[in-house]
């Protein structure tokens, strides 16, 4: 089966303020590959950010963080970036703050 891949407009402007080119395209052609078997491409995220996948990106230092709707067979990347554990700026910490702030909503 094969989805239809949809970026946020937060993730749209995520991915555009990656300011190495080549690592723009790196993460444009993985999430292209999100388009087949993305459930298995991923990794499914936990806690609060249950509902949520991500798979890694350029060398693992990007992460692209998606979710899936099997009914429309939809994938909706929803954020880009750097994995920075403990962080303010880490990736799953914007993730969770953008949920917080209604830019998009809750995992399914």
């Amino acid at each position: 089966m094969s989805y239809h891949v949809v970026l946020t407009p937060k993730a749209r402007e995520m991915l555009l303020e990656i300011q190495d080119r080549c690592a723009r395209q790196l993460v444009s052609v993985r999430i292209n590959t999100l388009a087949e078997e993305p459930e298995k491409n991923g990794s499914p995220l936990l806690g609060d950010l249950r509902g949520f996948f991500s798979i890694r990106a350029v060398g693992q230092r990007y992460r692209i963080v998606y979710r899936i709707d099997q009914e429309s067979a939809v994938v909706q990347v929803v954020a880009v970036g750097i994995r920075r554990e403990g962080d303010r700026d880490d990736i799953y910490n914007l993730v969770r703050r953008l949920v917080i702030l209604g830019l998009i909503g809750p995992p399914n």
